[in-house]
């Protein structure tokens, strides 16, 4: 028996019982769908990640200053002198946020303050829409100056200018002097809803001394690891060896982490959904053995004019590889419409990895070939009288 007439006989059979056919494949279509579905979110949720991490550029350190009580944080005056003592620095901010409300006229929005330097912009890679940013003459004679975000600036101004009104902060006039373009969301929240105002009016407002956040900018890449190893240096110096006062976050480390855990966390939702198609493969088994039993006689027919054992086996494991396969092919169409329907509710990215789709495909085939071994052994052993005399 040729493979072409196999097939046909096994096409054959599918069809003519077609409902019990799309049940027994049923477990391979879901398990099929869940794992296209769930690895195309998985990994678009990685790319939406990264993309956010890169776009604050891989040569982006950042300095948490965890100590308490003025000997154990850094002016602002030490922390910009940093720049001039470590190689390799193209831009130093240090900052300080808090969450308040502000208030223009009858309009309050709680946002989030942020008081920093002239590099702030540069580090975080904001732009100004209007007006200007801060300057170091802002923080040298202590204005009262803010940029605002725009959404900060739609909220309390509507369609209105900004420029030159002057805003309320806990109670404090500042005059608005710059807008920034819109950014849209990170992973630590909105970057529109926010004010920025000089560093040192900043501690003031707050009755707060000393950073606890800076920004440093390396000039390439490549001269990372020895900038860490000289802000590491002089923040051991300054708080006299307690490295307990002092982080410092490698920004192409952390994208290396999330990337590592995105990735470890999409091979589990493929794990777990792949065990839909091992549930699906013991239907096709209990389906083909029904098969065999309802197909004695012909079995029993076809080994009388000559049928060999490897006809049979080869004709069942087809028909139980067929099921699988068409089985795959379904879930690979529902998973991607899946994905994408999911994207659109949700608002979520999706990726869609070609690998992953013809990994799925051929482990469903494979699937077939392995619970459909025992059904096909189990009719190629039958001996022909005994399959003739079978009611």
């Amino acid at each position: 028996m040729n493979f072409i007439q196999a097939f046909k006989m096994a096409l054959m059979s599918i069809l003519s019982n077609k409902l019990r056919s799309l049940l027994t494949m049923l477990g391979i279509i879901i398990g099929v769908t869940a794992v296209i579905a769930l690895v195309a979110l998985g990994q678009g949720a990685t790319k939406s990640v990264t993309e956010q991490v890169e776009s604050l550029g891989t040569n982006l350190l950042t300095v948490n200053i965890l100590g308490r009580g003025t000997t154990s944080t850094l002016k602002v005056t030490e922390a910009v002198a940093i720049a001039d003592k470590v190689e390799g620095i193209k831009y130093i901010a240090p900052a300080n946020s808090q969450s308040t409300s502000v208030k223009y006229g009858t309009n309050t929005k709680t946002v989030s303050i942020v008081g920093t330097n002239a590099d702030y912009a540069l580090v975080k890679d904001y732009k100004v829409a209007t007006g200007r940013f801060l300057a170091q003459i802002d923080l040298d004679v202590y204005q009262k100056v803010a940029v605002i975000g725009s959404t900060t600036a739609t909220d309390l101004f509507g369609f209105g200018s900004p420029l030159g009104e002057y805003i309320l902060i806990q109670g404090t006039r500042f005059k608005v002097v710059g807008v920034l373009e819109e950014k849209g969301d990170s992973t630590t929240g909105s970057n529109d809803e926010v004010v920025m105002i000089p560093e040192t009016s900043a501690e003031r407002l707050f009755k707060s001394k000393g950073v606890r956040t800076i920004y440093v900018q390396a000039e390439t890449p490549e001269v990372i690891d020895s900038v860490v190893t000289g802000l590491e240096a002089e923040l051991s110096d300054h708080f006299r060896g307690n490295t307990d006062s002092y982080r410092v976050f490698n920004q192409s480390d952390a994208l290396s982490a999330l990337t590592s855990v995105s990735d470890t966390l999409t091979l589990a939702l493929a794990g777990i959904a792949g065990i839909s198609l091992l549930v699906g493969g013991i239907g096709i088994m209990n389906i083909m053995l029904v098969s065999v039993t309802e197909r004695t006689r012909e079995i029993g027919i076809r080994k009388a004019i000559g049928a060999k054992k490897r006809d049979i086996l080869i004709q069942f494991l087809i028909e139980s590889m067929m099921l699988s396969g068409l089985g795959g092919v379904l879930g690979i169409g529902i998973g991607i419409g899946a994905a994408k329907g999911a994207s659109t509710v949700f608002n979520m990215d999706i990726q869609f990895s070609i690998n992953i789709i013809m990994v799925a495909f051929f482990f469903s085939v494979f699937i077939g070939v392995l619970f459909g071994m025992f059904p096909a052994n189990k009719a190629a052993k039958l001996k022909p009288i005994d399959a003739l005399r079978y009611e």
